[in-house]
């Protein structure tokens, strides 16, 4: 049954989505609200189509402040991609360079806001990172990270890329840091499971900190369902 469903649900989500992406280069004419009317519209899409079709549901412990944050997510899956930007206000995202180049999909993404970068560029994409991300901030507006860089394995806790503080110093922003846990049932297979992801929303962490204090709280604070699964084993 749960692979029926998995299958009923691309079926419907990806020409969606596709769908979504027309309407939002359409709606690029009347400027960027109305593009994130349209994205919000299509992340919600999704969130109603992951509880009803597959199953998840959401436990959110926690709230979003106000004012513009450097969100910091734990990356276990793909539905934090949308779920945490949609539960925090649609920021500006940071996310692989690839993605901009996907036909219709990668137009949207440019005009809602992202930062994209190029991971194997080294230097010369941190450089870009901090230049957008300084942009960001000028426009008021969250901007969301992975901060280990890429899709990890339930149970590993990594540590964060350096592109992560360099971000930090330059938005000088406080950091809202996300667990998530959403890799027991969001799995790497075209079969989801039915279950619950716990989303936890840290308290915000204060810019100006030191590179190595800002990244110990960070990596705590988005491992803290991993950290705390260890305690109880």
């Amino acid at each position: 049954m749960q692979a029926a469903r998995s299958i009923l649900f691309a079926l419907i989500f990806y020409p969606l989505t596709a769908a979504f992406s027309i309407a939002g280069i359409a709606a690029r004419v009347a400027g960027r609200p109305a593009t994130l009317t349209v994205v919000r519209g299509w992340m919600n899409a999704y969130r109603w189509l992951t509880r009803n079709l597959l199953g998840i549901e959401t436990r959110v412990q926690g709230q979003v402040p106000g004012g513009p944050h450097l969100v910091a997510v734990k990356h276990q899956s793909m539905f934090e991609t949308l779920e945490v930007a949609r539960l925090t206000g649609l920021p500006i995202v940071v996310y692989k360079k690839e993605l901009s180049r996907i036909p219709l999909f990668g137009q949207v993404t440019r005009a809602y806001g992202v930062i994209a970068v190029e991971r194997e560029a080294g230097a010369r994409a941190l450089r870009h990172l901090v230049a957008e991300g300084k942009k960001a901030a000028a426009d008021q507006r969250s901007v969301i990270i992975y901060p280990e860089g890429t899709r990890v394995a339930v149970g590993t806790t990594p540590p964060l890329q350096s592109g992560f503080a360099g971000l930090y110093r330059a938005l000088g922003m406080p950091v809202l840091p996300v667990a998530i846990d959403s890799g027991r049932v969001w799995t790497r297979g075209w079969v989801k499971k039915r279950g619950t992801i716990n989303i936890v929303i840290g308290e915000p962490i204060p810019a100006g900190l030191g590179r190595e204090e800002i990244e110990r709280r960070v990596h705590t604070a988005i491992n803290a369902i991993e950290l705390g699964a260890e305690a109880r084993s």
